[in-house]
Order: C-alpha cells, then sequence, then structure tokens
C-alpha cells in the first residue's frame, strides 16, 4: 500500500503543477526562477519525450495502459520484497498516470520545468517526466545490485 501512496502522491503533484501553469500562464510565458538557468515555462507536448511521435495520442493510450498493467503487477508480485524496486515502480506508475491524465484530458501534456546550460535549452519537462526517469535511474541500480548479488552468491 505505501508504494500505492507515494504514486497518489506523485500524481498529485504532477496533476496540480499542471494546473497552476494551464491557469496562470499564457502557452509560452516563462518566468525566470533563476535568471539564465531555470525558468517555469507554460509548454504543452503531444508526442512522447523531446516531442517524438507528435500527435500519435491513440499510440501513447495504448503503450501507457500496458505500461501501467506491467509495473502495478510486478509491484505486486515483486514490490513488497524489495523496497528499492517498490520505490521504483512507485515513481515510474505516479509519473506514468500523470501523463496519461493530460493526454486523455487534454490530447497533449502540460510542461514546465525549463532548464538552460549556457545556449542549451534543455527539452521543457514536468514532475510525471521526472517521477519516471528517476524511478527508471532507480529500477537499473536495482538490477545492477541484484546482478552483483547474485554473482557473490554463485562465486
Amino acid at each position: 500500500m505505501f508504494y500505492y501512496i507515494i504514486a497518489f502522491v506523485i500524481i498529485c503533484l504532477d496533476q496540480l503543477t499542471k494546473w497552476l501553469i494551464v491557469k496562470h500562464m499564457m502557452l509560452g510565458d516563462s518566468i525566470p526562477v533563476i535568471d539564465g538557468f531555470f525558468y517555469i515555462t507554460s509548454h504543452r507536448n503531444s508526442g512522447a519525450a523531446w516531442g517524438i511521435l507528435q500527435g500519435q495520442m491513440w499510440f501513447f493510450y495504448v503503450i501507457t495502459l500496458v505500461v501501467i498493467a506491467g509495473i502495478v503487477y510486478y509491484l505486486q508480485k515483486h514490490g513488497q520484497k524489495d523496497k528499492l524496486l517498490g520505490v521504483a515502480l512507485a515513481l515510474m506508475l505516479g509519473g506514468a498516470i500523470g501523463n496519461f491524465i493530460d493526454r486523455i484530458f487534454r490530447q497533449e501534456v502540460v510542461d514546465f520545468a525549463h532548464f538552460v546550460f549556457g545556449d542549451y535549452h534543455y527539452p521543457i519537462f514536468n514532475i510525471a517526466d521526472s517521477s519516471l526517469c528517476v524511478g527508471v535511474i532507480l529500477l537499473f541500480i536495482q538490477m545492477l545490485l541484484d546482478g552483483k548479488k547474485n554473482k557473490e552468491s554463485t562465486t
């Protein structure tokens, strides 16, 4: 149950921040938080990360439902045994559902976190994207730790 609470908190934070962006900013508006480095920028994305597959909503609906089902399955089957895996899956679940809600109700995803590194503008993202990325990183760490444990137990 704890892991579903983590996912729920991510979904709530994600949807609240997106609602605030839509309610209080026009598309394209940008507010400097740390001038020259971090901005809150109202942006929409009808594709996936970095704008790939623009307008392919049917594809995202199907893929997201399959991913959510897979995450819930693994969370139920393996998440209780391993805390790091459980947290990784919970973060991924919250992120997947957060962006899925946008795709269903807006037919696009609201993005707003905008980082600038010199002349390079990192693709604008949101809390759901961040949660997915951190979850995937934790999942890779978990896999490395499991691989190391398995290697040590066979030697």
